[in-house]
């Protein structure tokens, strides 16, 4: 940097709505400008998607983009990316859609703009073959007709031919073909009917699907042989039907094709979607290792060849398995009575789950010897009235002699799996069951956060399972099921949350107890809660002398009774009470002064302690400013190598605070190790809000980039910055008014390689020129003599040949007519650039121009050839266009390799082009810098001078800077006539 131009202005207010356009680039095909709907932007499946939501607006607008599914709706959905670009690498068809860009800022409505994006693609045919086989009437022989479909996924619609052998087949081109589309699926197959099939329909058929080259997607084609011998797959599985194994085998199921032309293909399917994942598939042989219970299923061997139906063979895998044993005990149901009487009928029930259940054995016991089925001891086995694998021992006229246990064993008959016994005692002593809610355990009142244990006592004998549930209303329970079992009555509930509060039901299960009405109490929970309070967290910014009031609001707590509060700032205790009838208090600052800066809280405190406290910090801090990007021709360019940025912005929330005294501005150099250049801009009286404020940046460095940081200061301190940054490009590209290129940057300003030409200009710079360049041609340097600085040039070394072309073609500029009936009179525009022609091989360098809608111009607009010594020169030339146009630099190659032709600097003003200047000699007059660089910032304002400073930083790994060694400082009157000293060591 060498001088700055500060000038501080005070407009009228400025805010203004947001609007929005989006601009696109990445890899598109096409992008059609509609006029009534939205954009529809074409590109190819993997290609990168890049879209810009370029918006305007004062503050600056927040931009999110959204996206639907490709329907007209303007739903937006859930994700969401919140920047400027949206940058999608790889896009796949399914990310298609309807894309929008939303920018608000507060002001009026929102700004939405919306581009449709269309994925195209092609995905390789399909050929399927079908036949029927139809009997004439009144003749005795068969017509055989053969349907070969071809199908492609595609995106635009796709197109078929048919080709036999060599031959293209088309409708009528032979009386034993037809072609034909079926209407129902809209072009997306193509069937070949083959009728009263002919020897020569024996043959190699070929369906080419094709998008006709759209986003250079070639055709896709497949070849299908159909012979005499065409015909569906058929196929054999070498297992049994059920297949019954114990866990922990291994099981093979090997599948055989038995017919089929060509040759079919096998898979595996299973029932439960997909196949195990230590599976394995050899061929036509599915081997599962180690099976399990879950892995049971059926299994399904397919077989396609594209012929006909696919062949489909299917077995059951069934794993052996028992489970859950439980008893119950059901009294005499012919008495209203659920106690076990010496004279009555009891019964016992046992269930086992079983896979298979056929196999399910059942035996009983009685003190541990084998019990048969009598009289009065009788066993049934799956009894109709209940669940499947159920045994049941009946006790008619149940007698003393019948006390004792009985045990039922559980079995499967092809064994491999052990048996299940389960014991139910029959005794005096066996009673059915009662539950009990211990004293002083309902109503139960804990703190959140605690563990608790909700008890129920349960008492008879055999005890039975209690199951715990919400009684006050239909909700899960902790652990999310709507059933807790529980085999001593205790629920235990870790870190009990307010939400648990309520009421509890434990009841008795019939299983493992008496089959009777279950027995069931309630136990109430009280969950105790801190106060929860708003504000959580509230910064307050207010200038000295203004009063304060702040206020804290309880919303929930339990007990809500007997609530106090206590006031502090920091540590110390400012004021404290109870709360009356009102949910809330109050406290307030008459008059703020420095020590009233800070952190204030307010803390409600119940028996269950104190809660979230409200936190109000209070500062002077200015709020940041907002740089307003909406500045007309906010960069100017008055010199080659730099140019000039008018900053502005207003200031948020200026009367908040004390006034605003001054701005301390921050220069850096982005991407480089330059640290931060710093100057304060004085303020004189008070900044209203909407004021819009100028500072002018001058002598900054093309086409380097710089992060500007803003930030205010008052009597406090530093307020909140704002950064932005500054990035050096070519006027806006659709107005042809200032347009300037001098393909400093990666981008070349817009222009791209013509996809007809022979070969391409090549962006360069003699400071990485290779070494093996060919010499006596081609320039030195840029346009200014700069080996660092770029330019383009086209390379005419080997493989070129005289004659081959090269064209670099600018980007569209817009043509707006003057009244609303078209161009009548076409506006001029001066089309600038300078050329470096040297060396005795040069051939012809020519300038064209395109315009949108109309065929190429017949000749150029400026045209020069030979050799024109090795100097820089500049041309000229006027255009009239009547539409949008673009300009085009068309280099020929001469007849040998020493005709390298460059070009720099492309301008484009409106006007006629005025006399041509001599062609000027520039000196490098730009410093490059090198790892450590000297910097000069200086200031003018208010008719003093001042300089801050000049620093020397070494830069370290990745573009840190660790320190300057040296401070320059300017004294004398303002007019600059002191002399510069040097100091030595650190300084800020």
């Amino acid at each position: 940097l060498s001088t700055t131009l500060l000038t501080l202005l005070k407009l009228k207010p400025c805010l203004s709505p947001p609007t929005v356009r989006i601009v696109h680039s990445g890899h598109a095909c096409n992008v059609e400008e509609e006029r009534h709907a939205e954009r529809v932007y074409t590109i190819r499946e993997g290609e990168t998607l890049e879209l810009t939501c370029l918006v305007t607006g004062h503050p600056r607008p927040q931009i999110r983009w959204t996206k639907t599914a490709g329907s007209v709706s303007d739903r937006f959905q859930d994700s969401s990316v919140f920047n400027e670009t949206l940058h999608i690498t790889k896009i796949q068809r399914h990310q298609g859609g309807r894309y929008y860009c939303k920018a608000e800022n507060g002001l009026g409505s929102p700004a939405i703009k919306s581009i449709r994006v269309d994925v195209y693609f092609l995905d390789d045919p399909v050929v399927t073959v079908h036949q029927s086989v139809g009997e004439a009437k009144e003749q005795f022989y068969y017509e055989r007709t053969v349907f070969l479909r071809c199908m492609a996924n595609s995106n635009p619609p796709v197109r078929y031919s048919w080709h036999r052998g060599r031959d293209v087949l088309s409708q009528g081109s032979d009386k034993g073909v037809e072609i034909y589309e079926p209407f129902f699926t809209q072009g997306e197959t193509k069937i070949l009917k083959l009728k009263n099939l002919r020897p020569q329909d024996y043959a190699n058929y070929s369906c080419i699907a094709s998008v006709r080259n759209v986003c250079g997607i070639s055709d896709r084609n497949i070849v299908f042989k159909l012979t005499n011998k065409t015909v569906s797959p058929s196929i054999k599985l070498l297992v049994e039907d059920p297949i019954v194994v114990n866990p922990g085998q291994t099981v093979s199921l090997v599948c055989i094709t038995t017919g089929g032309e060509p040759k079919p293909t096998l898979s595996w399917v299973s029932s439960s979607d997909s196949l195990p994942e230590k599976s394995v598939v050899k061929g036509g042989t599915l081997t599962l290792p180690a099976i399990t219970s879950d892995e049971a299923g059926v299994y399904s061997c397919v077989a396609t060849n594209n012929v006909g139906n696919p062949a489909k063979k299917s077995t059951t895998i069934v794993v052996r398995a028992m489970k859950k044993g439980r008893f119950w005990i059901t009294p005499d149901p012919y008495h209203n009575d659920d106690n076990i009487q010496i004279g009555r009928e009891v019964k016992i029930s046992c269930q086992v789950e079983a896979t298979p259940p056929e196999e399910l054995t059942f035996g009983w016991l009685k003190n541990g010897r084998a019990l048969r089925s009598s009289e009065r001891m009788v066993i049934t086995q799956t009894d109709p009235d209940t669940s499947p694998g159920t045994t049941n021992l009946d006790i008619i006229d149940l007698k003393f002699t019948d006390f004792g246990t009985y045990t039922c064993v559980a079995a499967l008959k092809g064994g491999g799996i052990p048996e299940i016994s389960i014991d139910v005692n029959i005794s005096s002593t066996t009673v059915p069951p009662n539950l009990t809610v211990p004293r002083g355990k309902s109503p139960l009142v804990v703190r959140e956060g605690d563990t608790v244990e909700l008890e129920c006592l349960v008492s008879g004998k055999p005890k039975p399972i209690i199951l715990w549930s919400r009684a006050d209303k239909e909700a899960p329970m902790p652990d999310g099921t709507l059933q807790v079992e529980s085999y001593d009555g205790v629920l235990r509930i870790v870190n009990v949350s307010r939400e648990m509060t309520g009421s509890y039901r434990c009841q008795t299960s019939q299983f493992n107890g008496f089959n009777v009405k279950p027995r069931e109490a309630v136990v109430e929970l009280i969950v105790q809660y801190p106060p929860t309070v708003e504000p959580v967290s509230l910064e307050m910014r207010q200038g000295l002398g203004r009063p304060v009031a702040m206020n804290c609001r309880v919303l929930r707590a339990h007990p809500s009774r007997v609530l106090r509060y206590e006031w502090r700032l920091g540590n110390r205790l400012l004021h404290a009470g109870h709360f009356d009838q009102s949910d809330e208090t109050e406290y307030t600052v008459k008059s703020l002064n420095r020590e009233g800066w800070g952190e204030y809280t307010c803390d409600i405190i119940n028996e269950a302690g104190a809660g979230c406290k409200c936190l109000f910090v209070f500062t002077g801090k200015a709020y940041p400013p907002e740089f307003y990007y909406d500045t007309y021709s906010p960069l100017w360019q008055n010199r080659p190598r730099v140019y000039g940025f008018k900053l502005q912005w207003t200031q948020m929330n200026p009367n908040a605070v004390d006034r605003i005294v001054a701005y301390r501005l921050g220069i850096r150099q982005v991407e480089v190790c330059v640290c931060v250049c710093v100057c304060e801009i004085t303020v004189e009286g008070t900044i209203t809000k909407g004021e819009l404020i100028t500072h002018n940046l001058t002598e900054l460095i093309k086409p380097e980039a710089y992060e500007v940081r803003l930030t205010p200061i008052t009597r406090f301190g530093e307020g909140d910055s704002t950064i932005r940054i500054i990035t050096y490009t070519s006027m806006p590209y659709n107005s042809p008014s200032v347009f300037h290129c001098s393909f400093e940057e990666e981008p070349i300003c817009m222009f791209t390689q013509d996809k007809n030409d022979d070969f391409d200009w090549t962006r360069h710079s003699a400071a990485t020129r290779d070494t093996k360049y060919t010499p006596n041609t081609g320039p030195s340097g840029d346009r200014s003599g700069s080996k660092q600085g770029f330019y383009m040039y086209i390379e005419t070394s080997r493989p070129r040949k005289e004659g081959e072309v090269a064209r670099l073609v600018s980007p569209f500029f817009n043509v707006a007519p003057k009244n609303p009936y078209g161009i009548t009179n076409p506006p001029a525009y001066c089309f600038g650039f300078f050329f470096h022609m040297y060396g005795k091989h040069i051939g012809t360098l020519n300038a064209l121009l395109r315009q949108k809608g109309q065929a190429a111009t017949e000749g150029p607009t400026w045209s020069l050839s030979g050799n024109q010594g090795d100097h820089w020169k500049q041309a000229k030339v006027s255009i009239h266009p009547t539409a949008s146009f673009q300009v085009v630099l068309e280099g020929i190659r001469g007849p040998g390799i020493e005709g390298d032709i460059a070009i720099d600097d492309v301008t484009l003003e409106e006007g006629e082009c005025r006399d041509l200047p001599a062609v000027s000699k520039y000196r490098n007059t730009v410093i490059k810098y090198s790892a450590t660089m000297y910097s000069l910032f200086w200031a003018k304002y208010n008719s003093s001078l001042l300089c801050f400073f000049v620093n020397s930083f070494q830069c370290v790994s990745h573009g840190r800077c660790i320190g300057w060694q040296g401070l320059l400082h300017l004294g004398g009157d303002p007019g600059g006539k002191g002399s510069p000293s040097m100091g030595t060591g650190g300084g800020s």
